[in-house]
C-alpha cells in the first residue's frame, strides 16, 4: 500500500479502497483508470464484488474506514447500503463499487466502460 509521499491523490484513495477490499476479502478487484478517455465521470472506478449482501455490507465498510483512518474524509454519496447488492461509494474523483456476485455479471461496469484502463489485484 502507498505510504507518506501522495503524488495524485485519487490514485492513493483508490489504493486505499483496494487495501480495505482486500481486508474483506472481495473477490476480482480491479480499478479502471477512466482519466484518459474523456470522462468528467471520475478519475477512477474501483470495482469487487462478494456472494453475500452482508459481505458486501462489510466490504464497502471497510474501505469507508480505510479512507477516513487516512485522509479523514467521507464519501460525497453514498448508495445501496439498504440491500447490499450493489453499494456505491462516491468521493468525487474515485467511485467504489461493491456488487453482489450476480449484480456485477448482470450490469458489467467493466464492459460499460471497456476503453478504460483496468488494473487488477489480488485478493488478500
Amino acid at each position: 500500500m502507498v505510504k507518506s509521499k501522495v503524488i495524485n491523490e485519487s490514485a492513493y484513495l483508490s489504493e486505499l479502497a483496494i487495501h480495505g477490499m482486500q481486508e474483506k476479502k472481495g473477490n476480482e478487484l480491479v480499478r479502471l483508470d477512466l482519466r484518459n478517455i474523456n470522462s468528467s465521470v471520475a478519475d477512477y472506478f474501483v470495482v469487487c464484488h462478494a456472494d453475500s449482501a452482508t459481505q458486501v455490507k462489510a466490504i464497502a465498510n471497510s474501505v469507508e474506514d480505510e479512507i477516513y483512518k487516512a485522509l479523514q474524509i467521507e464519501p460525497w454519496r453514498k448508495e445501496g447500503l439498504e440491500y447490499g447488492e450493489w453499494i456505491l461509494l462516491d468521493y468525487v474523483d474515485v467511485v467504489i463499487h461493491v456488487f453482489r456476485t450476480d449484480k456485477r455479471e448482470f450490469y458489467g461496469v467493466e464492459d460499460l466502460w471497456g476503453d478504460a484502463e483496468i488494473q487488477s489485484y489480488k485478493s488478500a
